[in-house]
């Protein structure tokens, strides 16, 4: 894991009926093209940053919605009840971390992405950076190889 700068990041839903703080620094910032993160959001991908879940703090009343991965993992999506904005997912794969989206938080101007996933499924109009790591599915990782 990244060591952690100490920072508080802070974000909300669309009608600010969910909000939420985040200590520290990401453990890493990824672009998603899979097929449920572009039905998700309605684009061509996702981008989320992964914390560990200790450092979340979270406001609000909120709905989830799981399904199974690709890889057999369970994945839950916390969305907003009210607006639907979803504001983070959870992966049995990587249990005790969540991943926020990046566009729910109040300033996410200084966080990169540093790899791209399931990059075959990227839809030509969906143009990415071509310096960022790109991974046609979900590679062998862990938080804790970051």
């Amino acid at each position: 894991m990244t060591e952690s700068s100490g920072a508080t990041r802070t974000g909300h839903c669309l009608c600010g009926g969910v909000m939420y703080s985040v200590l520290g620094d990401p453990v890493i910032v990824a672009h998603c093209h899979c097929d449920d993160c572009q039905r998700l959001t309605g684009a061509g991908h996702s981008t989320g940053a992964m914390y560990a879940a200790e450092q979340l703090t979270l406001h609000g009343s909120t709905a989830e919605f799981k399904l199974i991965s690709e890889a057999g993992n369970e994945v839950t999506r916390v969305f907003c009840p009210s607006c639907g904005s979803p504001v983070l997912g959870r992966n049995s794969g990587m249990v005790g971390f969540v991943t926020l989206t990046l566009g729910t938080m109040d300033d996410s101007n200084d966080l990169d992405p540093g790899v791209v996933v399931f990059s075959r499924n990227r839809k030509s109009w969906d143009l990415m950076d071509q310096a960022i790591p790109s991974f046609e599915g979900q590679p062998a990782w862990s938080p804790d190889d970051a």
